[in-house]
């Protein structure tokens, strides 16, 4: 599994495959399993779960950067519950609400994540006007300076 580099010059648009070792970085591939979009704040990942689990048990190994991408999404996670479930560890209901509140944790840290990002945003373009007027001024003073 690894990504797939499209879109223009300075603006890289990932797609998520399942290629052949041997097949080249933007060539065939088998499946593609999701997208991911670093340019955008936070960045975007679409996956298919079922898909990325599914080729992880058949024995896909991830680059890094995938393996990051699938383990922020849960899915390594998931993938480690079905193999305790598998050992008889406990059964597949607890697997799935274990899953489920860490999901559910999960993206409550990620949309807190997002609103201190945003507010952060709010303050530095809040800051920037004030700034300009003070530069402003002290330009206005300066000019006044000079010509007495």
């Amino acid at each position: 599994m690894r990504l797939q580099r499209h879109g223009s010059k300075k603006r890289p648009f990932y797609f998520i495959v399942v290629a052949d070792a041997r097949a080249p970085r933007d060539g065939k591939f088998i499946q593609k399993v999701g997208t991911y979009n670093p340019l955008t704040v936070p960045a975007t990942i679409q996956l298919d779960r079922q898909k990325a689990l599914e080729w992880l048990n058949k024995g896909a190994q991830p680059t890094d950067t995938v393996r990051r991408i699938l383990s922020f999404k849960g899915v390594l996670y998931l993938k480690h519950l079905l193999r305790g479930v598998k050992l008889g560890l406990f059964d597949d209901a607890a697997a799935m609400t274990k899953f489920q509140a860490w999901h559910n944790e999960h993206e409550a840290s990620v949309a807190r994540r997002n609103e201190e990002h945003r507010k952060t945003q709010r303050a530095k373009k809040a800051y920037t006007p004030v700034v300009k007027k003070v530069e402003a001024k002290v330009e206005e003073q300066a000019e006044g300076n000079t010509e007495a």
